[in-house]
């Protein structure tokens, strides 16, 4: 067995450390960074969601009119395992910054309002909101009629 042993001199030492630290600054000076995805998402608040009132300026975030009162206001339970259906709506809230899988098997209120304000069409389109401990976290917008649309809070493009 041979052991082997090495003696660093100061200088060596310091000059280590000062390439260490230089290589360090420049990781740190150069290293590219990327817009972040969910600033857009950030200006919107998401709690404080107590009452009616609470449930419309949250809409208009957006730039969604509503309805005075609910159209429907329904305690719903998020169920345990998420079916393809449940993974589908998933994705669609995560597209918006918000994820259901954290209220697997938790009760939520569903308030579903009629939007007043919907452009280029004339049919009936309704936001339904998902609040948990007076927060929103999920929901859509989407037309009453079969064979319709949905898609998240945003305004389509």
């Amino acid at each position: 067995m041979f052991v082997y042993s090495f003696r660093l001199s100061t200088v060596k030492f310091i000059v280590v450390a000062t390439l260490s630290v230089a290589a360090l600054f420049c990781l740190v000076a150069f290293v590219p960074t990327y817009p972040d995805d969910s600033a857009a998402t950030s200006a919107i608040v998401y709690s404080g969601v107590e009452s009616g009132e609470d449930c419309a300026e949250f809409v208009r975030q957006f730039g969604w009119e509503i309805g005075e009162t609910p159209v429907e206001e329904k305690s719903v339970t998020a169920p345990e395992t998420f079916d393809e259906t449940y993974e589908t709506y998933n994705e669609l809230q995560k597209k918006q910054g918000l994820s259901l899988n954290r209220y697997k098997g938790k009760e939520v209120t569903r308030y579903t309002y009629r939007i007043t304000n919907y452009p280029d069409y004339d049919g009936t389109v309704y936001v339904n909101l998902l609040v948990y401990k007076n927060r929103v976290i999920g929901g859509d917008v989407g037309s009453a009629e079969a064979g319709g649309f949905i898609h998240g809070f945003a305004k389509a493009e």
